[in-house]
């Protein structure tokens, strides 16, 4: 049995969030990566692990194995609360930060799994897969204009105090459209997500994890 965490993931994905999260926490963790370039769900060993072939995947101490983003950021959150990154229950933000922490996987993150592989859902035909890429792009934009304006930040998205839900929507903005369009639709949210990158004790993380390459933004 595993006595600390193991995450499985890679560079760039949806498990850098897991792992800002937890390097925040302080939490020691193994991190495992799957080999770059390789889609998770075409690595036999990890499909042993998750039949879903999807990251983030965390081994919990004890082997328990534990999927969906949002859900492992509020085990964590549940589980480490010192860490002060989730308003706890009775907290007059606790309903909002539910709310959105289940807004964005429900609406934004699971059209990645359509535009990753558009020929899923659209068939191999080259037109109808650059439909498709190009409509969930424009449904991702609408949905990040829908939260924006339903937000009322401070420092962070919840207010004056860091969240895992300000982790989860920095990473994820980063991706199509990227960011230069998330700063035209997203004002409010942008200067959030910008603290985020800048946030000193996250540096050396996101230059190993999600570098701010040349280009990045658009």
């Amino acid at each position: 049995m595993p006595d600390q965490y193991i995450l499985y993931g890679a560079k760039g994905w949806g498990s850098v969030i897991v792992e800002a999260a937890l390097n925040l926490m302080g939490e020691p963790f193994e991190r495992v990566d799957l080999p770059y370039g390789k889609w998770p769900k075409d690595d036999p060993e990890f499909a042993r692990i998750n039949p879903l072939g999807q990251v983030p995947a965390l081994i919990l101490p004890g082997g328990e194995l534990m999927t969906e983003s949002a859900a492992i950021l509020l085990y964590l959150t549940e589980q480490h609360p010192q860490a002060g990154l989730a308003p706890p229950p009775g907290d007059p933000r606790r309903a909002q930060f539910l709310r959105w922490m289940s807004y964005i996987p429900a609406q934004i993150y699971s059209m990645y799994w359509v535009r990753d592989i558009p020929s899923r859902l659209a068939g191999d035909e080259e037109a109808a897969q650059e439909l498709l890429k190009a409509r969930t792009v424009e449904r991702i934009a609408d949905c990040w204009a829908m939260m924006e304006a339903q937000v009322s930040p401070g420092r962070y998205l919840l207010g004056e105090a860091l969240t895992v839900l300000d982790l989860y929507v920095t990473v994820i903005s980063r991706w199509s459209p990227r960011r230069r369009r998330f700063y035209e639709i997203a004002p409010k949210m942008s200067e959030v997500v910008k603290r985020v990158d800048a946030d000193p004790r996250l540096a050396a993380f996101w230059a190993e994890r999600m570098p701010f390459e040349e280009g990045w933004e658009g």
